[in-house]
């Protein structure tokens, strides 16, 4: 071991003293930081990361429109199916209806599946959490969850739908009932919107309600693992008749105005507490100046024996690094653990105030979500080392300037 690397150990944690004040101080207002960091990017993170997760297993990695309603979508389907990377598709069409149930009206989003291709693209299945998706047929619907609560509907009631094609039958002078439907699930998602505003039909109930007769709304796309959503759009784009008047789009440009507010909201976050280890690597700096002065004569002594001014710089850049590397790892281990029980915390600080439902409204999700990436750790980890590291470089030019034979007459 180079004898500055252990003089700069030694001078951190002396021998047979208490842990030093100012190595704790520096520490920890290092840990702060980088635990600060990885809370607040690790909880931007997990938005997208459950933004992504929810669209692509609602709607699938790329989705085809068109203006109006799609005639053929059995043809489209199979062009689709041909496009090197494509593992399945499925046709959907979706609206909004009246829905009552003992007499409590809501005016959910209506989606109409193809039970024979669905699952092969969205897991629907794995949100029914009451009931089953295999019971679904065209006289029954499948509920999401806050909503079957807010009407009060059960597995096995009956509900009412009214579809905007009964008004247009009205206005011409004839009379359309409604449908009356058995509740045979109940989904949850996870996601304050979807659990409170959407229901679930057949593909052939849903064309009945908007008269579409064979036409659909859209076809879900989902492709194989490990490729990019955006360049397979681009080849679905390529194989689709001019004629049909489709558009394939990918979740990432659907949602792109939402993913660049996150983006640059978490990137914003990042760059404002990244001044919180700037300020403790100047409380690092100015302590480490302090015991430059007070070991003037030291440093003198070290420079007589044979020590040269950049091993003596070392001596001091090295507390830095090391002051920067037990402040992260202790910061590292903080963050995570805030991460681990951060539901826990804002349960108790929501119930203590009494903001649960406000939380839910504004941010839609019923759990605090949380996605801490590779990247964002290694550039946290890498930015409070190089930052504590740089606070050590003016304490060691100041020592490295220092003449042996006037510091060694120092008082």
């Amino acid at each position: 071991m180079p004898w500055y690397f252990y003089l700069a150990l030694k001078q951190l944690f002396p021998t047979g003293r208490r842990f030093p004040f100012f190595t704790f101080i520096s520490i920890v207002g290092v840990a702060l930081g980088v635990a600060l960091l990885v809370v607040s990017t690790s909880v931007m993170g997990g938005f997208g990361h459950e933004i992504r997760r929810m669209v692509v297993e609602t709607q699938g990695e790329v989705q085809v429109r068109a203006n109006g309603f799609i005639d053929d979508p059995a043809g489209l389907q199979q062009r689709i199916a041909k496009v090197p990377g494509v593992v399945a598709t499925t046709a959907f069409a979706e609206g909004v209806v009246m829905l009552e149930s003992e007499r409590r009206p809501a005016f959910p989003g209506i989606q109409g599946i193809d039970l024979n291709t669905v699952t092969k693209v969205v897991p629907l299945d794995r949100y029914v959490r009451v009931g089953s998706l295999e019971d679904l047929d065209d006289d029954s619907i499948i509920l999401s969850a806050t909503l079957a609560h807010n009407i009060g509907a059960r597995l096995g009631g009956k509900v009412e739908v009214y579809s905007p094609l009964l008004l247009e039958r009205l206005k011409n002078d004839e009379v359309l009932l409604p449908r009356e439907l058995t509740v045979v699930g109940i989904f949850e998602v996870g996601h304050q919107q979807l659990d409170s505003s959407t229901v679930i039909v057949t593909l052939r109930l849903m064309q009945d309600l908007y008269g579409l007769q064979h036409g659909v709304h859209g076809i879900n796309v989902k492709i194989a693992d490990g490729l990019d959503a955006d360049e397979m759009a681009r080849r679905i784009n390529a194989a689709l008749p001019p004629e049909s008047g489709a558009v394939a789009r990918s979740w990432i440009d659907t949602n792109q105005d939402f993913l660049f507010v996150l983006s640059l909201e978490k990137n914003m976050i990042f760059f404002l507490l990244t001044f919180i280890i700037i300020v403790a690597a100047f409380s690092v700096t100015s302590s480490l100046l302090i015991s430059v002065v007070r070991k003037t004569r030291e440093i003198g002594l070290l420079g007589a024996l044979g020590g040269k001014p950049r091993q003596v710089a070392a001596c001091f850049c090295m507390q830095g690094l090391l002051i920067g590397c037990g402040g992260t790892l202790l910061g590292l281990a903080l963050g995570l653990t805030t991460l681990f029980f951060r539901n826990d915390i804002i349960r108790g600080f929501t119930e203590l105030t009494g903001s649960q439902e406000v939380l839910v409204r504004f941010y839609q999700f019923s759990q605090l979500p949380a996605y801490t990436s590779r990247s964002d750790l290694t550039l946290i980890v890498v930015c409070a080392i190089v930052i504590s590291t740089l606070a050590g470089l003016l304490p060691a030019w100041r020592a490295a300037r220092l003449k042996p034979v006037e510091a060694l007459r120092s008082e």
